[in-house]
């Protein structure tokens, strides 16, 4: 993290660019600045300078192709804003719960921190055209809105920023650098060339300048190539601002010219996105590439510090795009070869995430898999689910679905968490196939008992079924050594919902401590709500208000609150709360458990429909009788999808018999929001269009369109932002 975050530092013979950081830092500039311009303009240089010389505080975010998942970049953006005043602890709560909705929950805490920021700060996000996520974006977009006064949002890339610019631009709100700006003038030209000790008359930087129409990396080229005994006239024509011609040259002119040593370095290690001595070692094989590096790091300012130890390199963009087109022209054999040392060096040096990235570009299926199957949970633990689909994504498209069952039952499971039901189902039964194809496996031991677990967790043949799977991966873990309560958890959840309630309490004591003792609380939060809901159904409803808090401590432990396991916890304490007459408290529980329910899907269809009864329970408890339906309605679409579900079926037909005869004269309020509705809910509040939330959710425009105008009668709202404002009020959103 520390490389992303630092502020790059103008280097020794870079030229002074004092009229533009004097726009830059004039008093009164708009608060957003956007410097856009093709590769090599200098915008990077640029910002280091007014850095420099402007005596406010500089938040730093260096982006990359990795940042393409909102809790990464933002994880960075609150990370660099930290290091200029502490941010607010709810923020990096949201950041670290790995089911926090990113624009319900992320986006604005981190917005109204950045906000009341007392200390003025120049937030700056270099390279912000590698962000494709739209997430991302978005909240790009709505951090402009929040940037306090005195301070300034800076984005810097080679095309249009994630912004509203047509509306920033009529509100006098921003400040637009382009290359027209960022284009050298004659004199910049000459300081440049000379400091690049390339002496020329005022004649021929004049002539360089207009061919190159002050375009500093074509100027910096330029002087490498006369340098190297070219011509000017060569120079001129080859420099033109042209990334095209840039390429033509280098592969036909500059590369020729080095010396073969440095020319195989220079093309062999464009591989890496960042370099060290011992890296360029083992990926070269070759003893002594730290000396050379430290040689080129000395004399080319193409290629850039990472670190104040002068260990970590990168080179310039446009450089390495035109280096690696020139290995992939002579060498197109070695690419996966030199990335495939490349991930083994980072695996053997603690770089796990940066080896599996090389493994991927390489097409190294086995290397990969095996270090996603390492890096899968903490990923999940860190909510970095677009890295994980990605990663899942990229295997699958390699028919690797079948062929790393490890791999396969953590998506299934993960898929599950995400509320993701046709991929968790499609990965579960591929482990399931496995499973019963390999019956003699010398791994299959630990494999079979994920398996199981799987099987257990899917739940796909009903409560019976369920039973025989979790008592099998409870025996098949024991035997493998392995510590978890996941099995004994399911294990308890199968035998009540049987109707053996000591038994299945038995069983979620043991899930409950073992989860807790393998640092897996978010497993102990559920089997403490569950033998909290059993206790109440025996009518022991002390022990089962002290079950009900331990799960709501333990839930918080885990930074779980916003995850599956979330409604079920709200259901035990809401029902806990009406019993000892504290309305308020159920209702807010009841609140809460409305936000994270859209992760409740046929992938965990014990838990969603044991969670939805509870929840109607208390709405009915309540008198909401509208509420009450919404959650029936879902219970009932769950079961007609999972009938076998044991006592959960008649718990059902119980609440429809006793829904049936009430009746509700009030309006459907915002505790009828559907799941769906909810789904989207979050989405209104950011800038995304109905089409783009559709996209997002993967559904139609009509479909998003006809659920909001259902959220907004819900809410007893006109409009989308009315509606935004209406749910922050009552806590369905933070804000």
């Amino acid at each position: 993290m520390t490389s992303k975050l630092r502020r790059p530092a103008a280097r020794p013979g870079t030229v002074p660019r004092s009229p533009l950081v004097g726009r830059l830092a004039a008093d009164g500039s708009p608060p957003i600045v956007a410097v856009i311009a093709p590769s090599g303009y200098g915008k990077t240089t640029l910002l280091a300078q007014w850095a420099e010389l402007d005596g406010q505080a500089f938040a730093w975010v260096s982006v990359d192709d990795r940042d393409n998942d909102p809790k990464v970049l933002l994880s960075y953006v609150a990370a660099a804003l930290d290091g200029v005043q502490p941010v607010d602890k709810r923020v990096f709560e949201a950041l670290a719960a790995p089911a926090s909705s990113v624009p319900g929950t992320v986006v604005p805490r981190l917005g109204s921190a950045f906000l009341s920021m007392t200390v003025p700060v120049v937030l700056v996000l270099d390279d912000v055209h590698l962000l494709r996520n739209t997430e991302c974006r978005d909240a790009l977009s709505v951090l402009a809105d929040h940037v306090p006064p005195g301070s300034r949002l800076v984005l810097a890339g080679r095309d249009t920023p994630p912004l509203r610019v047509a509306r920033l631009r009529t509100q006098g709100r921003i400040l637009e650098i382009g290359s027209a700006d960022l284009s050298m003038s004659r004199q910049e030209a000459a300081s440049l060339l000379s400091a690049a000790d390339v002496p020329l008359g005022d004649d021929d930087v004049a002539a360089l300048h207009q061919r190159t129409e002050g375009w500093a990396a074509g100027l910096y080229l330029a002087a490498l190539h006369l340098r190297e005994g070219g011509s000017l006239r060569d120079a001129g024509d080859a420099f033109g601002g042209d990334d095209r011609l840039v390429s033509q040259y280098m592969e036909s002119e500059f590369l020729a010219r080095i010396s073969a040593r440095h020319r195989e370095f220079l093309t062999r290690t464009a591989v890496l996105e960042r370099m060290c001595g011992p890296l360029c070692e083992a990926v070269l094989d070759l003893p002594q590439a730290d000396t050379t590096l430290a040689e080129l790091a000395r004399s080319n300012l193409l290629l850039v510090p990472l670190d104040r130890r002068g260990f970590w390199f990168r080179y310039h963009h446009l450089f390495r795009d035109m280096l690696l087109a020139e290995l992939e022209r002579l060498e197109p054999g070695l690419l996966p070869v030199l990335r495939r040392r490349a991930a083994a060096w980072c695996q053997a040096n603690g770089r796990p995430e940066e080896a599996l990235e090389y493994a991927m570009a390489a097409g190294d299926v086995d290397m990969a898999a095996e270090l996603v199957q390492e890096l899968a949970v903490p990923a999940r633990r860190q909510g970095r689910v677009t890295t994980l689909v990605r990663w899942f994504r990229w295997l699958d498209d390699r028919d690797a679905i079948a062929r790393y069952p490890m791999v396969t039952a953590l998506a299934a499971l993960i898929y599950a968490w995400m509320g993701r039901p046709a991929e968790a189902a499609r990965w579960a039964s591929a482990v399931d196939r496995w499973d019963q194809e390999n019956p003699v496996r010398p791994d299959r031991g630990v494999i079979g008992a994920w398996a199981a677990l799987v099987r257990a967790f899917a739940c796909q043949h009903g409560i019976a079924q369920m039973r025989i799977d979790a008592d099998q991966a409870v025996r098949r873990f024991q035997e493998a050594g392995i510590v978890t309560g996941a099995a004994a958890l399911l294990q308890g959840i199968a035998r009540i919902t049987s109707g053996d309630l000591d038994g299945g309490d038995a069983a979620l004591a043991d899930a409950a401590r073992l989860g807790q003792q393998a640092g897996t609380d978010g497993i102990a939060a559920e089997a403490m709500a569950v033998r909290s809901l059993a206790a109440m159904a025996r009518g022991d409803w002390v022990r089962a208000e002290d079950l009900a808090g331990q799960a709501r401590a333990t839930l918080r432990l885990a930074a779980e609150e916003d995850s599956y396991i979330a409604p079920l916890v709200c259901a035990a304490e809401a029902r806990a709360a009406i019993h000892r007459g504290d309305v308020e408290a159920a209702r807010r529980q009841l609140v809460s458990a409305q936000r994270a329910r859209p992760l409740l899907t046929y992938a965990i269809p014990h838990v969603a429909v044991q969670a939805r009864i509870e929840l109607t329970r208390a709405h009915l408890a309540l008198g909401d009788t509208a509420g009450a339906r919404t959650l029936l309605r879902e219970i009932d679409d769950l079961l007609r999808r999972c009938p076998h579900l044991g006592t959960l079926v008649d718990e059902a037909e119980a609440l429809r018999a006793r829904i049936g005869a009430e009746r509700d004269p009030r309006a459907p309020g915002a505790s009828s929001l559907t799941a769906a509705e909810l789904r989207i809910l979050p989405l209104l509040a950011t800038h995304l269009s109905y089409p783009e939330i559709a996209a997002e959710l993967f559904v139609s425009p009509n479909t998003v369109k006809s659920q909001a105008y259902s959220i907004f009668r819900k809410l007893g709202a006109s409009s989308r932002n009315e509606a935004v404002i209406r749910s922050r009020q009552l806590e369905l959103l933070d804000g």
